[in-house]
């Protein structure tokens, strides 16, 4: 049972800090770029907290945790890790490309509907970095196994 709410305690941090993000900035106490900054910076001490505990845990007894989670093996869970941040950090990169050109090349067709493949060309470079960080953490996972 315990386990189960030391699993919980960082979604219940992560969430109850977005919820306190967004009412400072509906109430006017915060702007967004602060709230953004402060989001940033909670999901980093969870983050870090989650990997200085796992790591604590396994140099404690690796014998008895790598029966407890099925394997020993710390690189497989780095590893997991890396593929998770390549996959995370290029889909937050590919949406701020799309959200940047989507916009211009829906104003470009709106004034010449010829445009439209030019336009469409730069929406889709943007997705195309989101498809390379997912090939990225696919061969980080196959490779890890």
């Amino acid at each position: 049972m315990l386990q189960y709410i030391l699993l919980a305690l960082p979604v219940i941090f992560l969430v109850v800090s977005v919820y306190y993000a967004y009412k400072s900035v509906a109430l006017g106490k915060k702007t967004r770029k602060t709230a953004v900054i402060r989001q940033i910076a909670s999901f980093a001490i969870v983050a870090t907290f989650c990997l200085v505990t796992s790591m604590v845990a396994m140099a404690a007894d690796p014998a008895e945790t790598a029966v407890a989670a099925g394997s020993g093996d710390l690189n497989k869970g780095i590893s997991m890790v890396a593929a998770a941040l390549a996959t995370g950090i290029s889909g937050i990169g590919g949406g701020i490309a799309v959200g940047g050109a989507a916009p211009a090349a829906i104003g470009a067709t709106s004034e010449d509907p010829k445009a439209f493949g030019k336009a469409l060309i730069f929406v889709a470079l943007g997705e195309g970095v989101a498809l390379y960080g997912l090939l990225v953490s696919i061969l980080i996972i196959s490779n890890a196994g």
